[in-house]
């Protein structure tokens, strides 16, 4: 079959529209966010939600509400027709659909090796590791900085190491471990934020929404711009949490300082992390980390800012837009 004509059948359809409805569905979410100047990572959040999943249902909706969609009249009177595009040579020699079906290979590589390998070890890890802890103490910092928190407290294990750790299982028996380096490094105040932030993830991790939307979101594992934003939707996420740590401690500055202690030495990268900047890849995932970590820092010390009124409004009208502009785009 020749490669142009693939993308004439259903399934070459459906890829060719998913890519690029999600690709407007992108430009105007990052539009309707920067116009309306919202700030609060949770809404942001549920804008970016459209990018993962409208692309996934808007071909089949659409050709149910109008089956003459792929047909040459339509085509002819659309806005976008991706076979004009796809059918076009490059220096005469190399199809732009060879370059299509490229970027979609690469990204379902990248979604293998960055996303369904790293999952499926941590799973194996998790079940085959054994986290050896001790509960803290009723007098120990550590109980005093959970204790004072007003939730319902999960169970915390402290683990003799002098490195920097701390993080959060998930499921029906969440706990949260961390080190007696960080213990000792952090005061109360920035040991309470920490434990907040963790009991955050903790929480948010039992929405079914956040679940559905991850399975959702594999099946569009072979489209760039759902793999880009699907990562800002998860940045977005640990913004969250640091709101809902302010929440329960008031202490924005604390949690600001505990991530510096936790990510940083007065000389930049905390030196475990410096040890990984040994390839490309690597340097690049936590240059981006290092980003993400500043901007939240940034963010605590300069105080969240929270958009009160008409969000659902925003987000319905900017909903609709998509809708509409990608029904012409085929």
């Amino acid at each position: 079959m020749n490669i142009s004509n693939f993308f004439n059948t259903y399934p070459g359809m459906y890829i060719t529209q998913a890519f690029f409805h999600s690709l407007i569905a992108a430009i105007i979410v990052d539009r309707s966010i920067q116009a309306w100047k919202i700030s609060n990572p949770l809404i942001k959040q549920r804008f970016r939600f459209i990018v993962i999943v409208f692309p996934i249902f808007s071909f089949p909706v659409f050709q149910l509400i109008n089956p003459d969609r792929g047909s040459i009249s339509f085509r002819l009177e659309a806005l976008f027709d991706a076979n004009r595009w796809l059918n076009l040579e490059l220096w005469e020699k190399i199809p732009v659909s060879l370059l299509f079906i490229l970027i979609l290979f690469i990204t379902t590589l990248v979604f293998i090796l960055q996303e369904v390998i790293p999952i499926l070890m941590h799973t194996i890890e998790s079940k085959k590791s054994t986290f050896e802890g001790e509960r803290p103490d009723d007098d120990s910092i550590v109980y005093k900085a959970l204790n004072s928190l007003p939730v319902e407290k999960p169970d915390v294990f402290i683990i003799d190491d002098d490195e920097f750790i701390l993080f959060s299982t998930t499921g029906s028996k969440a706990v949260i471990f961390l080190s007696t380096g960080l213990v000792n490094e952090l005061n109360i105040e920035q040991l309470q934020a920490a434990l907040a932030h963790e009991i955050a993830h903790i929480t948010r991790s039992k929405r079914p929404l956040i679940l559905l939307i991850f399975l959702l979101r594999i099946l569009m594992f072979f489209n760039p711009v759902v793999l880009i934003d699907f990562r800002r939707v998860v940045q977005e996420d640990e913004k969250i949490c640091d709101d809902i740590a302010i929440s329960l401690t008031q202490k924005p500055h604390a949690l600001s300082e505990a991530l510096r202690t936790l990510y940083y030495t007065t000389e930049g990268l905390n030196p475990a992390q410096t040890q990984k900047l040994s390839n490309l890849r690597t340097s690049i995932e936590e240059y981006s980390h290092h980003l993400l970590i500043e901007s939240r820092i940034k963010r605590l010390e300069q105080g969240p800012v929270y958009n009160t009124g008409g969000e659902w409004f925003k987000f319905i009208l900017t909903l609709i837009v998509i809708i509409v502009i990608n029904y012409f785009v085929v």
